[in-house]
């Protein structure tokens, strides 16, 4: 919407479509919608009404996504302007302050996340005294400068920095680039601290943003669980999982991943730790655990943490059939007694689905498989009830007899 405009473009749904709008939910997706009322420009504030003629909410348009409208505002009379998104952010902001330990020098957190904090297509992580900024909704990767001010004077960081995912930037018509939006980047990797385990955080590459924050009160379950045992963590990356069991007691730690990057500070963040009990191999996972499988290798704790596997609903089947692989490799090589972590990060992917695929293989392989603890993400991604998607991220604690 134009300064000169006093009234937004309407977005008009088509009929029975509306509820999920009424409750909330932000993502209206291009088949609910029956037209556009106004010139509506990518990026533009629009208005979307009930067939009916009723309005619903205020969010930001985008013709080039499926999710054709972001929602942002249940009320006409809130503009989403400047004040707006800086309340949004103060607001997350108040949350992160409420909980204990994640905010600090040194400290990793996600100060923003998308849905759940009310802002859908933007996150925020702080690495000590660096940010770094994604955004994964064309309306507010327009508005990056905007972010970056209110950033900055809030927190007032070393620098800000932009990731931006490729396959969903493409999705969403956003300009594929990295690079530094505010301030200076570091000099080199940036140290943080997790429940007394320090990681060197490279915020220019690697996954995510760095560093898979949404499994920090996992990593700690883990290591409660990792006392005299012998731990195989697949999908290792940086060595998150591996890093706090050698802390809290394991035997040993065997890390495999794909990427040499990752396993580079996987092996720095050991020493960093003045660890020597960890170990880490380059290599296709599958394979790996195939071998050690064939070998006779026998572990006390397996970490599965694969990628995401299922991007779309055709790929659920295909997404289903390589956990069910990988369960049933890792259940080979965990002795009696043994400890199987399961994690997920498919938000199509439900817990209900892994826990089938637990019994199915406890049957298969005629071992009894208890469940000792259904986790998700930390609380620095709080999950907005109305947007189921917000909830995403599964980890299940079994115990293999």
């Amino acid at each position: 919407m134009s300064p000169e405009t006093s009234q937004p473009p309407r977005v008009v749904l088509l009929p029975r479509r509306a509820r999920p709008f009424y409750g909330r939910h932000p993502w209206v997706f291009a088949g609910a919608v029956a037209s556009v009322e106004g010139a509506a420009a990518d990026g533009d504030v629009v208005d979307v009404y009930s067939h009916a003629g009723h309005f619903i909410a205020r969010g930001i348009y985008n013709s080039r996504s499926k999710i054709r409208v972001r929602l942002y505002a249940w009320s006409a009379d809130i503009p989403l302007d400047q004040d707006f998104f800086r309340a949004r952010i103060e607001d997350a902001l108040q949350l992160r302050a409420s909980l204990p330990g994640f905010l600090g020098p040194g400290k990793a957190c996600r100060l923003v996340f998308s849905e759940g904090d009310g802002l859908s297509g933007c996150t925020v992580d702080c690495y000590d005294r660096w940010l770094v900024v994604q955004f994964t909704a064309l309306g507010l990767a327009q508005r990056r400068d905007l972010f970056a001010q209110l950033l900055a004077e809030r927190l007032q960081p070393e620098g800000i920095y932009l990731r931006t995912e490729r396959g969903i930037g493409r999705l969403e018509g956003i300009e594929l680039q990295d690079g530094l939006l505010w301030g200076q980047t570091p000099p080199g990797p940036v140290i943080v601290e997790e429940s007394g385990v320090r990681f060197l955080v490279n915020i220019g590459e690697g996954q995510k943003t760095g560093f898979y924050l949404d499994q920090r009160d996992n990593r700690q379950a883990v290591a409660r669980l990792a006392g005299g045992r012998r731990m195989l963590d697949a999908f290792c990356y940086t060595g998150g999982f591996g890093l706090h069991a050698a802390r809290s007691g394991a035997l040993s730690v065997d890390g495999v991943d794909v990427s040499e990057p990752a396993l580079t500070l996987a092996r720095e963040n050991v020493r960093l730790n003045g660890l020597d009990n960890l170990s880490f191999v380059r290599a296709d996972v599958f394979q790996h655990l195939q071998k050690l499988a064939e070998a006779g290798g026998r572990y006390g704790l397996v970490v599965l943490d694969p990628p995401k596997f299922a991007r779309a609903r055709n790929a659920i089947e295909e997404a289903l059939g390589g956990y069910r692989r990988l369960q049933t490799l890792a259940l080979r090589l965990l002795e009696p007694g043994g400890i199987l972590v399961t994690c997920c990060c498919s938000g199509l992917i439900t817990a209900g689905m892994l826990e089938d695929l637990l019994a199915q293989l406890a049957a298969g392989e005629r071992r009894a498989i208890q469940l000792l603890e259904r986790r998700g993400q930390a609380p620095d991604h709080p999950v907005m009830v109305t947007c189921p998607e917000s909830s995403y991220l599964k980890c299940l604690i079994s115990r293999v007899v």
